[in-house]
C-alpha cells in the first residue's frame, strides 16, 4: 500500500503563511528530492494557484540551481487539484479531482507506486482528521513570525505523533518526521 507523506514548511512558532518565510536553496533541494520520489501531490485551490509561480522558470530559469531544479521538480509530478469552484486546470501534469479527497486518496493507496505526497493545509488537517496521513513532514525555519494562519488552528482533537526522524539544514531549518499514532485522535 502507498504511503501518504503531508509535508509542509512552518515557522517555529507554527504559522504556515508562505509570506512569513523564505526557504533557502538546500531546502529547495530537500523538497526537489522529495517530489523525485513520489508519484503524485495533491493540492487544494490555494495551494495549486501558489505553486503556478514555478511554472515561468521552467521557460526562464532564474539561474539559481536550487530554485530551478525545484521548478522541474514540481512540474513533473502528477498534481490533483482538489476544489469545489475549478472544473479544469491548464497545466498538463494536473487535473482536477472526480472523487472526494477521502475517496480519492483511498483510491490512490490501493495502486501500486511510490509514495502520494499532500502539500496543502486543508487538505493536510482533513486527512490527518481521516487518519490518512502516514508521514508528516514538518520543516519549521528559525523564525518567529508571530501573525499569520497557523498550522494546528483546524486541529480539535488530541493528535499523538512519534518523530522517526530529523534533518537539520545549514540555515537553521529543521524537518521533522512524525508518524501519526494509531489511536491518537482523542477528544480534549
Amino acid at each position: 500500500m502507498r504511503k501518504v507523506i503531508a509535508g509542509f514548511n512552518m515557522t517555529l512558532d507554527g504559522i504556515c503563511d508562505h509570506t512569513a518565510l523564505t526557504p533557502d536553496g538546500e531546502v529547495h533541494e530537500h523538497y526537489s528530492k522529495l517530489l523525485s520520489e513520489a508519484d503524485c501531490m495533491l493540492f487544494g485551490r490555494t495551494t495549486y494557484h501558489l505553486m503556478e509561480f514555478w511554472r515561468p522558470f521552467l521557460d526562464n530559469p532564474s539561474g539559481e540551481k536550487s530554485m530551478d531544479d525545484f521548478a522541474i521538480a514540481i512540474d513533473r509530478i502528477p498534481k490533483i487539484v482538489f476544489s469545489n469552484t475549478l472544473t479544469e486546470v491548464d497545466w498538463k501534469t494536473a487535473r482536477v479531482a472526480t472523487l472526494g479527497l477521502q475517496e480519492e486518496v483511498l483510491a490512490l493507496k490501493q495502486q501500486p507506486g511510490n509514495s502520494i505526497l499532500v502539500g496543502s493545509l486543508s487538505l493536510i488537517i482533513a486527512l490527518m482528521k481521516s487518519s490518512l496521513i502516514d508521514e508528516l513532514q514538518l520543516t519549521v525555519h528559525p523564525v518567529i513570525a508571530v501573525e499569520g494562519r497557523s498550522f494546528f488552528e483546524d486541529i480539535k482533537h488530541r493528535m499523538n505523533l512519534k518523530l522517526i526522524n530529523t534533518k537539520t539544514f545549514a540555515g537553521g531549518a529543521v524537518t521533522l518526521y512524525y508518524k501519526p499514532q494509531p489511536n491518537g485522535l482523542s477528544e480534549m
